[in-house]
């Protein structure tokens, strides 16, 4: 039986909500949840920084939906990616239906006249990437005047991949006059300008600090040589038997990578920027009920998937950018699941590790392999226990290894 305390009760959400999220067997909340939504349904503005994968789309979903009910206007939820908007439209859909309150998405890779159709039936609520939305605003199609409540989620990553000049025309075109609700899994210092001068007093609320790794995610680094990153990636996929999420840097590596899974066997689909809409839902789609094994992504899709029960984030080529580490493996270990997440690197990759271990915080274990050679990094990481590296074809030292999972 669930605690009343640990429920969604006592948090300000109206009954009619609450009915909702008992049918949809939502039970306990988030501790991102339970901080955000009696904040959010009084109308306060918001900075919530929390890691990926902590339940954000209902913290501010909630408190949208309840405080439209009430009062006249719109809602208008910003994000980086087309599949985010995806995904948050599923989630504020189920909580809608109710109050007969309508929503479109706006991306690109989609109709703009099925949008345009989707605008003129007056929706409530607005999901939104920052280029379409600007496509549709220049076009005529939409005015922002009448918004009430707005929300940047993933705020950083918007900003990390150029949107500061899109995100201040919406600020500049919605009415001053609203609720904001901005949402952040770090808190860099364009955020703080974004959130000095476009929020009222914000409550700040933030669950672990910035960089923090998730907590039931395992994580370990095979250091091999290029040429044998396929080799060992084909080696470890026979180790596991879940869905794997598996990043690589470019569209050309994710491409590359997708054909040699194919041809060994492996259910794979990729998803990147120059895939079409219509190849990103199949792709997104087909990995969610288990057509596909394997999904391969380049970071446009580091914070666009939610995917329940991903047992495994492989790493197969190092993020540029050490923070996207953050986002790639909160993939796995989701909703009180454990995970793992893999990370590959070669030789002359030591530094970028550094880097990594930086952020989070701690070091991440290497591992040798039983079957496929490793090797060291080039360079010594001092202060990291990463110095102690041991050759998979020493047998000498084959009992001070770890154990391979």
């Amino acid at each position: 039986m669930i605690n009343e305390n640990e429920g969604f009760s006592g948090l300000g959400i109206a009954p009619g909500i609450l009915d909702i999220l008992a049918k949809l067997k939502f039970t306990v909340p988030t501790p991102i949840q339970k901080k955000g939504i009696p904040i959010g349904v009084e109308g306060k503005d918001i900075i919530g920084i929390a890691q990926t994968g902590t339940g954000k789309t209902l913290a501010f979903g909630i408190p949208m939906v309840q405080r439209l009910a009430q009062a006249e206007g719109r809602g208008l939820i910003v994000v980086p990616t087309r599949e985010l908007a995806l995904q948050v439209s599923e989630t504020i859909v189920k909580l809608t239906p109710a109050f007969k309150m309508k929503s479109v998405v706006l991306i690109g890779g989609q109709s703009m006249h099925t949008q345009i159709v989707g605008l003129k039936s007056s929706p409530r609520i607005i999901i939104a990437t920052p280029g379409r939305l600007l496509d549709h605003m220049q076009q005529k199609n939409i005015k922002l005047n009448d918004v009430r409540i707005l929300v940047l989620d993933e705020a950083d990553r918007m900003l990390d991949m150029g949107f500061m000049p899109q995100i201040n025309r919406i600020l500049r075109e919605v009415p001053k006059e609203r609720q904001t609700m901005l949402f952040s899994a770090t808190m860099p210092s364009d955020i703080v300008r974004i959130a000095s001068t476009n929020m009222k007093l914000p409550v700040r609320t933030e669950l672990a600090p910035q960089g923090t790794t998730a907590e039931l995610v395992s994580q370990e680094i095979f250091v091999v040589r290029a040429e044998l990153k396929l080799t060992i990636l084909n080696e470890i996929l026979k180790q596991y038997t879940g869905s794997v999420l598996l990043f690589t840097r470019t569209k050309r590596g994710a491409a590359k990578v997708t054909r040699s899974l194919r041809n060994s066997g492996v259910s794979a689909a990729e998803i990147h920027s120059d895939r079409s809409m219509g190849q990103r839902k199949d792709a997104l789609n087909g990995f969610k009920t288990g057509r596909y094994r394997v999904l391969v992504a380049t970071d446009i899709a580091a914070r666009g998937i939610d995917v329940t029960g991903i047992e495994l984030v492989i790493n197969y080529d190092l993020p540029d950018d050490p923070s996207n580490y953050v986002h790639r493996i909160g993939r796995t270990g989701r909703a009180g699941r454990k995970g793992h997440a893999i990370s590959l690197a070669t030789p002359d990759q030591g530094s970028d590790v550094k880097g990594i271990e930086k952020i989070i915080r701690s070091t991440i274990p290497l591992s040798n392999h039983p079957t496929v050679n490793t090797e060291k990094f080039n360079v010594p990481l001092p202060g990291s226990s990463s110095n102690i590296v041991f050759s998979s074809s020493n047998m000498k030292d084959r009992g001070k290894k770890r154990k391979y999972r």
